[in-house]
């Protein structure tokens, strides 16, 4: 027995809907803006990150190389002082010097890495210096025992050791704050400002009491 609805059913044609149609073209294109635009943003902020960074024949990155060069001088007599003297003011101050300055040597490294640049360059010491090759002596960079100095001081025992060792170090560090002095006369970059800064700041503090050491033991 039909009713009348089910009549009703089966006289009307009922057409079904027809599948919705998705839109591939119009989502990709989107999607390809989108990922253009991250693009575009994340290497616009790269290159100026990249473009801020000191360069290869920056002022920084020749200061970095050419104090990390002079401090690894100043730890190896730091480390003979340890070695050698008896005098506990002079241990004093090299064990100072040899920590510090190896840590330094440290952070200069790191920015080297950080800013893409290999440890040393290709461009003569002191470049980065203004007049800086004129500052030069037998080629060693402002403050630098020279080859026959180290011999001497690797040879030296007792107090003749104690009194070479603090003339050299006082002569390195007066040297040492001159080149702090020209950089800071050239760079605006914040990490080597601050470094250098703390490199005088010690430097002249150990050079007084290098001179009390002098005054304490005659030398």
């Amino acid at each position: 027995m039909s009713t009348t609805y089910d009549a009703a059913v089966d006289d009307v044609s009922v057409e079904a809907p027809p599948p919705r149609r998705w839109r591939p073209l119009t989502v990709t294109a989107a999607a390809m803006a989108v990922a253009l635009a991250l693009v575009v943003a994340f290497g616009a902020g790269w290159f100026a990150h990249a473009r801020n960074h000191p360069g290869e024949g920056s002022v920084e990155a020749g200061f970095a190389r050419d104090m990390s060069s002079h401090h690894a001088q100043a730890v190896e007599m730091a480390m003979l002082a340890l070695d050698k003297s008896q005098q506990p003011d002079l241990r004093l101050l090299a064990g100072e010097i040899a920590q510090a300055q190896q840590a330094q040597i440290g952070m200069m490294q790191t920015w080297l890495r950080s800013w893409g640049l290999q440890p040393t360059g290709h461009e003569p010491p002191m470049s980065w210096m203004t007049d800086g090759a004129s500052l030069m002596q037998n080629g060693l960079m402002p403050g630098m025992a020279s080859a026959a100095d180290m011999t001497a001081l690797r040879n030296a025992t007792g107090g003749e050791f104690d009194r070479l060792f603090l003339r050299l170090m006082q002569q390195h560090h007066l040297g040492g704050i001159h080149m702090v002095d020209g950089v800071l006369a050239e760079t605006s970059e914040p990490d080597v400002v601050w470094l250098a800064q703390s490199m005088a700041k010690n430097q002249r503090s150990e050079l007084e009491f290098i001179q009390q050491i002098i005054t304490k033991i005659g030398a």
